[in-house]
């Protein structure tokens, strides 16, 4: 698929226009035609770079992503939680969150949606979890055969999903500074 045509400052406008749909109408109501016209595109040129809107609005969602996990490395799993937390924006945290709440549910009815997220958010979210853990394993600050470690990714997507849930707040930087120095390094032994 060609890609080159747009430059980087108009592929991050389109995504920026995509996600502010998403969180205005939601995954099922979200067209290519409404795309087009906020982007002031046409619905050719959106389906010549993406293919479909699964890969438009999981591409778009990767774009948000403040930093590639794998590109932290503060020398500690402690320093590099702490980091990637910083990374991120308390406001930019609460309408992610809301948003991948919404798209959890349309990933039920849309399997093409589900591949698109895992392939292009989930799977690169996750290697660069395992390089970020496999670092702290290899600077021994944590046991290679800690049974926690296959649950990493399941706590902390948790965090994100059970305190909207229990206590009815979104998720911030504090609470996510706190949940990983509680939960997930005394799960891992640090």
């Amino acid at each position: 698929m060609a890609r080159s045509r747009l430059t980087p400052e108009r592929e991050a406008e389109l995504y920026a226009a995509v996600l502010d749909l998403l969180r205005e109408v939601g995954y099922d109501a979200l067209t290519m035609d409404a795309i087009a016209a906020r982007t002031h595109s046409s619905k050719a040129t959106l389906y010549r770079q993406w293919g479909s809107k699964p890969e438009l609005v999981a591409r778009a969602l990767r774009n948000n992503k403040p930093v590639a996990l794998e590109q932290i490395d503060t020398g500690s799993l402690r320093g590099d939680f702490h980091e990637m937390v910083a990374r991120s924006d308390d406001c930019q945290m609460e309408k992610d969150s809301a948003l991948m709440r919404g798209l959890f549910h349309a990933v039920h009815d849309n399997p093409d949606l589900h591949q698109a997220l895992r392939e292009l958010l989930i799977e690169p979210e996750l290697t660069g979890l395992g390089q970020l853990l496999r670092r702290a394993v290899d600077r021994g600050e944590i046991p290679a055969d800690n049974p926690a470690l296959g649950y990493v990714p399941h706590m902390l997507i948790g965090a994100f999903i059970a305190l909207q849930l229990i206590e009815d707040r979104p998720v911030d930087r504090s609470f996510l500074v706190s949940y990983l120095d509680a939960v997930v390094l005394p799960a891992l032994g640090v």
